[in-house]
C-alpha cells in the first residue's frame, strides 16, 4: 500500500483529518515548508503533525515527511508521456504502437532502476551468493519470466529451480535446506498463495528475496531484502502486464550480472569452453561469427596488468 493511500485509509480525528487532506493535495509542495508553517495553515498545533506521523507508524513528522515526498517524487516521475495501462490507442497504427511499446520498455526499466538503491541489491547478491539452492517462487506469468532467469543461473554453476507442478510449491517451500535462499515474485505483495509460501519458508529460516512493489506491503515485511517493481499498473483494467513483465525481467538480469560479476572470468571462460563444445550453430553472419581471434581478444583483454 503506498503511503498517500494509507493515509487516506487511515482513521483520524477531524482536524487531522484535515491536515492529512491539506498535505495530499499540496503533495510535493510541502518540501519547503516547516511543521509551523504547515500547522498554521490547517489552524492546528504542531503537535497534531506529530500524531498523523505516529498514527501512520513513523517515529515523527520528518519521517513521514521523507517518505511521502519521496513516493511523490518517484510517481511523477517518468511515465509522462506513456500510459502504462493503455500505452497504445484503438487507431495506432502498427510503427506507432511499435514506437509507443518500446518508449514504455525504456521508461520502465528508467523507473525501475530508480526505485534500486546499492544496499539492497549488496544484501540480495550476497544471499544469493551464500545459498547452495536457490528456489523460486512466483505464479502465472511471474513463474514463466523467471525461467530464463533460472537457465542463466544453471549455466554458471548455480543451482535454481521452480516448482513446475501445480500444488508442489508447499512441499518445495517445506522441503527446502538451510542453505537455500528463495525469490518470491508478487506484484501486490498481498498474493495469499505467495505469502503462505513465504511463512514456512521463515518457520525453515529461509531468507526470502522479495520481487514487489513500491509502499508497504506484507511480502516486503518479512523478507530479508526487497527489491522493488515498477509500480504503474491497476490489477486488470489495463491491456497488459507490460510494464510488471519488463521490471522483472530487469530485476532478474540485475541479479544475474551481479552474481556472475563476482567471478567475471572464471564465469566468462566457464560459457565460452562449453559453446565451443555444445553450439554447432551455423551463420553467414559475420556479425554472429565466432573466430579463434575474437577468443584470443577476449582471454587478453581480461588478463591482469
Amino acid at each position: 500500500m503506498l503511503l498517500s493511500e494509507k493515509m487516506r485509509q487511515t482513521d483520524f480525528s477531524n482536524a487531522e483529518a484535515a491536515l492529512v487532506n491539506y498535505v495530499l493535495d499540496k503533495g510535493i509542495e510541502i518540501e519547503p515548508l516547516t511543521i509551523k508553517e504547515i500547522a498554521e495553515a490547517n489552524f492546528v498545533h504542531p503537535s497534531t503533525l506529530i500524531r498523523v506521523a505516529k498514527k501512520l507508524g513513523y517515529k515523527g513528522w520528518l519521517e513521514l515527511r521523507t517518505e511521502f515526498l519521496a513516493e511523490q517524487t518517484y510517481l511523477q516521475t517518468y511515465f509522462e508521456d506513456v500510459d502504462a495501462n493503455f500505452p497504445f490507442q484503438t487507431n495506432d497504427g502498427l510503427m506507432t504502437i511499435a514506437n509507443k511499446i518500446a518508449s514504455l520498455e525504456r521508461t520502465t526499466v528508467d523507473d525501475t532502476l530508480s526505485l534500486l538503491n546499492h544496499d539492497d541489491l549488496q544484501n540480495a547478491k550476497q544471499l544469493l551468493l551464500n545459498a547452495k539452492q536457490i528456489k523460486i517462487f512466483g505464479s502465472n506469468a511471474n513463474l514463466l519470466i523467471s525461467q530464463d532467469f533460472a537457465l542463466k543461473m544453471r549455466r554458471i554453476k548455480k543451482n535454481v529451480v521452480t516448482s513446475q507442478t501445480m500444488g508442489e510449491d508447499t512441499y518445495e517451500a517445506f522441503n527446502s535446506q538451510e542453505d537455500t535462499c528463495a525469490i518470491l515474485i508478487s506484484y501486490t505483495g498481498e498474493n495469499n498463495f505467495i505469502l503462505r509460501l513465504a511463512k514456512i519458508l521463515r518457520k525453515q529460516n529461509i531468507p526470502v528475496i522479495a520481487l514487489t512493489s513500491i509502499g508497504d506491503n506484507t511480502l516486503a515485511s518479512i523478507s530479508q531484502a526487497t527489491l522493488r517493481i515498477t509500480t504503474r499498473e491497476r490489477l486488470y483494467s489495463k491491456i497488459a502486464n507490460f510494464t510488471i513483465n519488463s521490471s522483472i525481467c530487469y530485476l532478474l538480469d540485475v541479479l544475474y550480472s551481479c552474481v556472475f560479476a563476482e567471478d567475471y572470468q572464471k564465469n566468462l571462460n566457464h560459457l565460452i569452453a562449453i559453446g565451443e563444445l555444445a553450439d554447432t550453430r551455423k551463420t553467414s553472419s559475420e556479425i554472429m561469427a565466432e573466430s579463434p581471434e575474437s577468443m584470443i581478444q577476449i582471454s587478453e583483454s581480461f588478463r591482469p596488468n
